[in-house]
């Protein structure tokens, strides 16, 4: 009988474990929290201890500053060591692959052909002073009735019946309509002949858009010179001068001209004071 008497008295001063059930809804947390709160009120007297709102708030900030370390540890080494190679990588092979400056150099104008015009990917282009001839390759066999040429004093369009015209802009400079002809050369080129209505100036491209050309590099022949009338070969050859002139940094004709009138009216008017002279 005594030793049923030790072990009741045991069984009784041990803590009694109770169940608590409770359902926990993400988008409620609160009513969770709420549950357990009337859980202690009814089973204990915790909630009655004078410090139980602080043990409670203490238990709440060392929970959010435990979750905030738990989101800082993992995030920062891994993502450091990813971000920091990738950037190492990149900054090691960009000089090795990128050379951009070479593509600025190449932009500008371009140098013409031996015809003072271009060659482009359907058709080419040259030119003398008076005129600009344009060939077009067609399939063999072409006959002139498959052609749609329309010559206009600003306008150019050529094509093939039941196709895309090949051509089909604006001209440079004018053109006079009525000078101009096309052909078909051996059933497989097109020739289109443009006369220039201004006939002293170098164009730089036959359809606005396309490259354009260094005036400055047109080298005309002087078989062609020597074919031209007195006045013309003289307007030529001057704009020849002027361009080598530029090219060099030195005075064009006009300004030799001027220079050589100064020096003469120096020489005639010897007691005037020339050192702040310009010439406009």
């Amino acid at each position: 009988m005594a030793i049923i008497s030790e072990v009741e008295e045991e069984s009784s001063s041990r803590p009694s474990m109770l169940p608590f059930r409770a359902t926990f809804d993400s988008s409620n947390p609160l009513g969770f929290l709420q549950k357990v709160f009337d859980f202690l009120g009814e089973q204990s007297d915790y909630l009655k201890k004078p410090s139980a709102e602080e043990e409670i708030a203490a238990v709440v900030r060392a929970a959010k500053e435990k979750l905030k370390k738990a989101e800082k540890k993992p995030a920062d080494p891994v993502e450091k060591k990813e971000s920091v190679k990738p950037t190492m990588a990149a900054s090691s092979s960009k000089p090795m692959e990128v050379e951009k400056p070479k593509e600025n150099k190449e932009a500008g104008p371009i140098v013409p052909n031996k015809g003072n015009g271009t060659d482009l990917e359907n058709y080419s282009w040259v030119q003398t002073l008076q005129e600009v001839t344009v060939n077009i390759p067609v399939p063999t066999g072409t006959k002139a009735r498959s052609v749609v040429c329309e010559i206009k004093k600003n306008r150019l369009k050529l094509g093939l019946k039941g196709q895309d015209p090949i051509i089909d802009g604006e001209l440079y400079r004018p053109v006079k309509p009525d000078d101009c002809y096309w052909n078909i050369e051996d059933q497989k080129m097109i020739s289109i002949l443009l006369t220039k209505q201004d006939q002293m100036e170098w164009w730089k491209c036959c359809v606005k858009g396309e490259p354009e050309i260094d005036t400055q590099k047109v080298e005309p022949e002087n078989s062609k010179l020597a074919d031209l009338d007195p006045e013309t070969r003289s307007t030529v050859e001057k704009m020849m001068f002027d361009q080598r002139q530029k090219q060099m940094g030195l005075p064009t004709s006009d300004e030799l001209q001027k220079q050589d009138i100064l020096k003469k009216f120096m020489s005639q008017h010897p007691e005037m004071d020339f050192t702040n002279a310009k010439i406009n």
